[in-house]
């Protein structure tokens, strides 16, 4: 199935933050449960129902977050990443946020990543 890419203005994508921000804080809740549980178990995770049933809910968050348009990025499962695919002067680029960060201001192109954010130009907030 082919989707859309939805693009959000960055007004738009901050709208979605207390959605996106509860989202993120239950990925980033049940892995971390994930990982202490696996400690507890000594790491045999393999064919542990928990563990499945965990992973199978960070799959439905992850989903969840793909259909309000947005790319979870943080497969650590340690700062939360997500991006907003957006339109600035004219090049396809993704909003940049991240959970310790309070609302977005930062973007980077498609190539460059995380390392390459740069603040969003004022005229599009």
């Amino acid at each position: 199935m082919i989707t859309e890419t939805k693009y959000f203005t960055p007004s738009e994508a901050v709208k979605t933050l207390p959605l996106v921000r509860k989202i993120v804080e239950d990925i980033l809740n049940t892995t971390r449960e994930m990982r202490l549980y696996a400690e507890d178990i000594n790491g045999q995770i393999e064919h542990d129902p928990f563990i499945k049933k965990m992973a199978e809910s960070v799959e439905g968050f992850i989903k969840e977050l793909e259909e309000i348009g947005c790319i979870y990025k943080d497969w650590n499962f340690t700062i939360g990443l997500v991006d907003f695919p957006s339109i600035i002067d004219g090049e396809e680029v993704l909003l940049c946020w991240r959970t310790d960060e309070e609302t977005i201001n930062f973007y980077h192109d498609l190539d460059s990543g995380f390392s390459g954010r740069k603040r969003i130009p004022e005229e599009y907030l």
